[in-house]
């Protein structure tokens, strides 16, 4: 289909728009008389709320417009053609597909008649949150800004941390109706080319009506979509964006998402918070250490109580094994049932706490388990150990800071539930083995899954040891730190 031409006939122009925008109340078309003795017919459109008042003296459209009412036809032409006022982001338009995408992206097109281009002149674009703190990946030490719903301000806040030319922002339009802007953000010179060449044939090679969320590009682009575990890393968080830039990833970012992508993902760096950076070591390293046991605790503690107390009870204490049974003592149902009970009526407690609004979420987590936790205690539907076990199985996965990827773990945990409660330790080995062999097998964009890069093992190496980026950066850039010479150092 061949693209619609901007004619020189201020006419034709309009009465094109008007057709293509029928029905389109928010969009307002301006015509107006500019010059000296007006003479000049020109046509204004743009997005009602986007568009600043043209009027304003402040801003680019009105400063254009009232210089444009004291000059003479002929300067108007002149300041078209060559932009004389210098004004921030005009750009010509040669057809009206063009002329259409850049209003719909929030910015004014301004027609003339006798001119066979349009010109695009940005304003304060489609209304949004701004900066806020970011609310999922908290941390004690570091910045508090995370991202917002405008992908430009994301991209200011990676810019803002990274002042290299060579951090590269190249922009792709995905979905036929949304033209829902993505963003991939580099680093020129640390980025392996296939990685950089393989992100820009997934992101070109679907076809889609549109994209709300960076959650649906995750699942379009990812390598295995059958899998639970989350390919890419997500972070709202633009100092961990930056962090994981200069190891050489790729950050896509999506216009209307808070949150960044970033690839190639691995194990490790699900595990990772943006402080363990900022940490000393020793503390750094406990942390991580800690994680890694609350996700073993997340996903084989309920199936591993269940091995014990139903097949292998000689590897307790004779006390212990007395006690489990006098604690289940009344309870009608059988212990695999009970601990799918609970574990889902705490799964009900969360969903609801995250659904209600402001404080009272937080009351709902709270009090809602203690109390159905302690009335089901005393109605003899459950016992006080499995409560416990429920209880610490919740407090594990809310430890890993990405919550999509604790969200993989909190699903396995049904699995060794009912392999461990039917096979016993036999059902947690089959069960360890088929999750180690899946996640062995799990590639991001080619790298392994498992895979453990220099410095980022369980064991956080001191700062100053940490001179190696990992295997994602180019071979001639690996060294990130280094010392200076006496010789540099007097320079």
């Amino acid at each position: 289909m061949e693209k619609a031409k901007i004619s020189a006939n201020l006419r034709e122009n309009e009465k094109y728009l008007r057709e293509r925008l029928e029905n389109c109340s928010d969009i307002l078309i301006r015509p107006m008389k500019l010059g000296d003795h007006h003479k000049v017919d020109c046509l204004m459109v743009y997005i009602e709320v986007a568009v600043s008042n043209m009027m304003l003296d402040d801003s680019a459209i009105g400063k254009m417009i009232n210089h444009f009412w004291e000059i003479s036809p002929d300067q108007i032409q002149e300041f078209v053609r060559n932009n004389s006022l210098g004004i921030a982001d005009v750009k010509k338009l040669k057809d009206m597909e063009e002329a259409i995408s850049a209003l719909l992206t929030g910015n004014a097109v301004f027609f003339m008649d006798g001119y066979d281009k349009a010109m695009k002149i940005s304003s304060k674009g489609y209304p949004g949150m701004g900066i806020s703190q970011a609310e999922t990946e908290k941390v004690l030490r570091g910045s508090k800004e995370g991202f917002s719903d405008s992908v430009k301000s994301n991209t200011a806040l990676v810019r803002k941390r990274l002042r290299d030319t060579r951090l590269k922002v190249e922009e792709y339009y995905v979905g036929v109706r949304s033209h829902t802007l993505v963003q991939v953000l580099y680093m020129d010179d640390l980025v392996h080319e296939e990685l950089l060449t393989e992100v820009k044939e997934r992101l070109e090679k679907f076809e889609i009506d549109g994209i709300l969320d960076s959650g649906m590009l995750e699942q379009l682009t990812e390598d295995t979509w059958y899998s639970p575990f989350p390919q890419y890393q997500t972070t709202e968080r633009p100092d961990r964006t930056v962090q994981e830039i200069l190891n050489g990833k790729v950050a896509v970012l999506c216009d209307n998402s808070p949150e960044a992508l970033i690839l190639p993902g691995n194990f490790n760096s699900f595990m990772e918070s943006s402080e363990d950076w900022y940490h000393r070591f020793e503390m750094a390293s406990f942390l991580l250490l800690l994680r890694y046991l609350a996700v073993l605790m997340t996903t084989i503690l309920p199936g591993l109580y269940l091995a014990v107390i139903r097949f292998h009870t000689q590897v307790l204490p004779t006390n212990l094994i007395l006690s489990f049974a006098e604690a289940r003592e009344g309870v009608p149902f059988s212990s695999v049932v009970e601990l799918i009970f609970l574990e889902l009526s705490f799964e009900l407690i969360r969903e609801a706490g995250v659904r209600i609004p402001g404080s009272l979420g937080n009351a709902i987590g709270i009090v809602g388990g203690l109390v159905i936790g302690q009335a089901a205690v005393e109605a003899n539907l459950v016992s006080p150990i499995v409560v416990m076990i429920v209880a610490l199985t919740e407090l594990g996965s809310l430890v890993v800071p990405s919550e999509e990827f604790a969200s993989a773990f909190r699903l396995l945990k049904y699995g060794f539930l009912i392999l461990g409660g039917y096979l016993g330790i036999y059902g947690m080995a089959l069960g360890a083995y088929v999750t180690v062999g899946h996640l062995a097998g799990l590639l991001s964009f080619g790298v392994p899954y498992l895979g453990v890069a220099n410095g980022d093992g369980v064991w956080r190496l001191p700062f100053r040891m940490r001179k190696m980026r990992p295997l994602y950066a180019r071979k001639e850039q690996r060294i990130r730190l280094k010392e200076r010479n006496r010789k540099e150092k007097s320079q």
